[in-house]
């Protein structure tokens, strides 16, 4: 007798579905054409060009002699380099350049410690009429310069205040306070309260709990206003012109002593002169732009 065994019958399995790319993943992994990020690079070069185009006139022009710097040939390279325009641009500059040192570096170290300790106070250890008091010192931020010029002018005349750095000094704390403080205070509103209540309960002061407690975590914050301080002394030109002169006046002003006296002469040294008065605003960013950004973010998340 033979025995007949059914073998059973296996049901087709599909095998299982491999995992989709998305939209993003597929783009950046198969290299197809992209219609999107394509119109998005060719916007970031434009514009890339459109900046980078007056620096290198700047950079072709600086090294042209008398007679090769000509508006008509500012795009053509120098028939022949020289180095005289960066000479004569330094010598003319150099003192400036030194006193404007002298003066952005304590007029950006002072208004961040003031704009540290109002920001500390107006958001940790606050008291009866704080936001107006805030709102107060951010009014100074929405006033024209150039609206109270001649008032101020009058004030410091009448007080007696000697023209040159030592005022741009105090000039510049005054009218960088409320960006300071408003940068502070935005950073300190996402510092833990409970840090501060400990501090207290330590029986910590307000000095105390601001120098051994809240100042240490500061440095983002310290970046931020001293890079934003140091450029924006830097750079002023018109406290300059009303406040110094040519002779204990910074850089800005030098410079435009330097062009009005070298537009009929050789534009290659108005050109040398503008590039030294921004090195060290640029070497400022290209040292500390990281922490730049790490330090205006650092305060935009509470908690």
């Amino acid at each position: 007798m033979t025995t007949t065994t059914t073998q059973p019958v296996l049901a087709d399995v599909p095998p299982p579905a491999r995992p989709q790319k998305g939209p993003r993943s597929a783009a950046r992994g198969d290299g197809r054409f992209s219609p999107g990020r394509t119109a998005r690079y060719a916007l970031l070069l434009f514009f890339l060009v459109v900046v980078l185009i007056p620096v290198y006139v700047l950079i072709v022009t600086s090294f042209k002699g008398p007679g090769d710097a000509a508006a008509t040939r500012a795009w053509n390279l120098p028939t022949s380099w020289t180095l005289e325009n960066w000479r004569a641009a330094w010598t003319a500059l150099s003192p400036a350049i030194l006193r404007s040192v002298t003066m952005v570096v304590p007029a950006s170290i002072i208004s961040a410690m003031l704009g540290s300790m109002n920001g500390f106070v107006l958001s940790k250890w606050r008291f009866r009429g704080a936001n107006l008091v805030f709102t107060l010192i951010l009014f100074g931020m929405f006033i024209p310069y150039q609206a109270v010029m001649i008032p101020l002018l009058q004030l410091v005349l009448g007080i007696g205040l000697p023209s040159g750095v030592p005022t741009l000094i105090l000039l510049h704390v005054i009218y960088g306070i409320p960006i300071t403080t408003l940068i502070f205070r935005n950073y300190y509103e996402s510092v833990p309260t409970e840090l501060i209540e400990a501090a207290r309960v330590d029986g910590a002061g307000m000095l105390r709990t601001y120098w051994s407690v809240v100042l240490p975590i500061s440095i983002p914050s310290f970046v931020v206003v001293l890079i934003w301080q140091f450029t924006s002394a830097w750079n002023d030109f018109l406290f300059a012109v009303f406040f110094s002169s040519s002779q204990n006046g910074p850089v800005t002003l030098a410079l435009n002593n330097l062009a009005n006296g070298s537009i009929l002469q050789n534009y290659g040294t108005s050109m040398a002169g503008a590039l030294l008065a921004s090195f060290p605003t640029l070497l400022v960013y290209v040292l500390l732009g990281k922490y730049f950004i790490g330090g205006l973010m650092s305060g935009s998340v509470k908690g």
